[in-house]
């Protein structure tokens, strides 16, 4: 075996001759490449070994102050009718499928008509990044699809195979913008995702998982690498994870992407959790991660069922105006007939809404966070202020008891409702949690128990 290793010439030299032999780069430029490198190994070599010896600190590396701040992150209206003008530009030779078109026009037509869905805001957070000069990377095993058919980031004739990708034609001094769909090994995909990111801090780079689920095969990048090489190393990274979540009837392999564990794994502002349930607002974090000047991990638990939901739409102006917002208030009462005041995050939030309309619930308040971590503490103070007569307080998820948000939310939250509310408010009393009982699996296998369960949750929520 040490034989035939031995004689097996190495993977750089393999690679370069691959190289060279489609074209993509020259003889002389692979010899300059290799000679820079070694340069590059012997100036560190040398510099560690002239170093003289320092008195280590006993204090741990130290993350940004200030994190997270807000940026700017609206684009001009010109920009909005650009990118949505590239949906429907299909070269004549390109062979769509009939039922992608009427779907692109659509997608094009919502900015006119103020129904703008998760696909297309999207597409504008992306489009508009490259029209900024900023590379944008993503990979995933449905990526260029989307999973749930709501992507479409790159059209396959279907005659010839020929790939277009109508984000690429926007300008020409525009940024690259790839779309891969990976092999089915998360481990692999997601830790290749991360070297690139590490490589190229100028660059948007998105995994991808089919369902948030299965970010369980990549557990040790998450653990090693996403959640602490900057407090072990100093290494930072802006990769972005998104994870479609949410309980749908689709059983325990395809609903969960696991908050609970991300948001255990929070601290030292290490990175960022959102869980956003408007188009709008996920464009802004997208583009808030490229332009915020702190350089951390992003993890964003994605809608399923709430794609082409119409209540969850947005207009046209909120992505021209505003910013991302971590707590979404309630606009919708009046803040002195409020006795009952609701926390929630993600899809659940609809349910919610859809309920309150039903029995006409004018007392209840229901107001979203956003963002789970960092915790929006000042925002979530100034929600609960505007309610004087508010009596009870409830956080509501669709997640098992011990799994969610909640058991992040329990151990944090309540410290700011503590300012809130009030020191003579019993401890017990400031939050109460409506959940699915405690469970050792995230979901029901039946669709009609999941249907009963969530219907039995919302119901606790109005009866509480």
């Amino acid at each position: 075996m040490y034989d035939l290793i031995d004689k097996k010439r190495s993977v750089r030299k393999l690679y370069t001759e691959s190289l060279i032999g489609r074209g993509d780069i020259t003889l002389e430029e692979a010899e300059q490449a290799l000679q820079d490198y070694q340069g590059q190994l012997e100036k560190v070599f040398t510099e560690v070994r002239e170093a003289t010896s320092q008195p280590v600190s006993g204090e741990s590396h130290d993350p940004q102050d200030g994190f997270p701040v807000a940026v700017p992150t609206a684009i001009s209206a010109e920009t909005v009718k650009r990118i949505a003008e590239s949906q429907v530009n299909i070269p004549d030779h390109i062979t769509a499928h009939p039922r992608l078109l009427p779907q692109l026009q659509r997608r094009a037509a919502m900015v006119e008509d103020g129904t703008i869905d998760w696909g297309m805001g999207e597409t504008l957070a992306v489009g508009s990044l490259l029209l900024e000069g900023v590379p944008v990377r993503l990979a995933g095993q449905d990526s260029q699809r989307g999973t749930f058919g709501q992507r479409h980031a790159v059209i396959i004739d279907r005659e010839t195979g020929e790939e277009f990708t109508p984000l690429m034609y926007l300008s020409e001094d525009q940024a690259r913008l790839n779309v891969y769909n990976s092999l089915l090994s998360e481990y692999a995909a997601m830790g290749f995702e991360y070297g690139y990111s590490l490589a190229r801090p100028d660059a948007l780079v998105l995994w991808e998982a089919q369902f948030g689920d299965f970010v369980n095969g990549a557990q040790t990048v998450v653990d090693e690498f996403i959640s602490s090489a900057e407090q072990k190393w100093g290494q930072t990274s802006g990769v972005t994870l998104l994870l479609p979540h949410g309980y749908e009837g689709q059983g325990p392999d395809h609903s969960s992407a696991r908050p609970e564990r991300f948001l255990q794994m929070c601290a030292q502002n290490n990175m960022t959790v959102a869980m956003p349930t408007l188009p709008s607002n996920y464009f802004h974090l997208l583009r808030w991660q490229v332009h915020n000047p702190h350089h951390k991990p992003l993890v964003v638990f994605t809608p399923k069922s709430m794609l082409r939901l119409k209540a969850a739409a947005s207009k046209a102006e909120e992505f021209t105006h505003g910013g991302f917002r971590p707590v979404i208030g309630d606009s919708s009462v009046e803040p002195n007939a409020v006795k009952k005041v609701v926390f929630c995050a993600g899809k659940v939030y609809y349910d919610l809404e859809a309920e309150r309309q039903k029995r006409g619930a004018t007392d209840t308040a229901i107001i979203r966070l956003e963002r789970l971590y960092p915790l929006p503490g000042a925002e979530v103070q100034a929600e609960v202020n505007k309610y004087p007569n508010a009596e009870k307080y409830l956080w509501v998820q669709e997640e098992p008891a011990n799994q969610g948000a909640w058991p992040f939310i329990a151990l944090n939250l309540i410290d700011h409702l503590d300012l809130a509310v009030g020191a003579d408010v019993p401890h017990g009393e400031r939050l109460r949690r409506i959940s699915r009982p405690h469970g050792s699996s995230p979901a029901v296998g039946s669709a009609k128990r999941h249907q009963a369960e969530q219907e039995q949750l919302v119901r606790e929520v109005f009866d509480a």
